[in-house]
């Protein structure tokens, strides 16, 4: 009797010490991969042309550099002034560039 109650003791205070450990921290990335600027900026090819305004979009992990242009004038999304089927008008991405996220260092 006297071996079963000791036994049962030790279990409890067992279980007793996992519990108390503290669970394993997990980093989740909850913050967006892009970002996209605020309003529209003239988009420029790498090879010269300036395809008109649009939104820039920034991989936030890669530090590439993208332009959506939106042939329109200041407008946030795609326009399409000789779209003549209903079809809504997609924007090609085009690179402008890379931020060296890497060098960005405290001295």
């Amino acid at each position: 009797m006297n071996y079963t109650k000791a036994v049962l003791t030790v279990i409890a205070l067992l279980l007793a010490v996992l519990m108390m450990r503290p669970a394993p921290v997990h980093a989740d990335n909850d913050s967006p991969i892009y970002f996209v600027e605020p309003g529209t900026t003239p988009i420029r090819n790498l090879n010269g042309g300036v395809p008109g305004d649009g939104k820039v979009v920034i991989n936030m992990t890669t530090g590439e550099v993208w332009g959506f242009p939106t042939h329109g004038a200041g407008a946030p999304y795609p326009i399409d002034s000789l779209n003549s089927n209903d079809r809504p008008p997609v924007s090609r991405p085009v690179y402008l560039g890379k931020f060296d996220f890497a060098a960005m260092k405290r001295h």
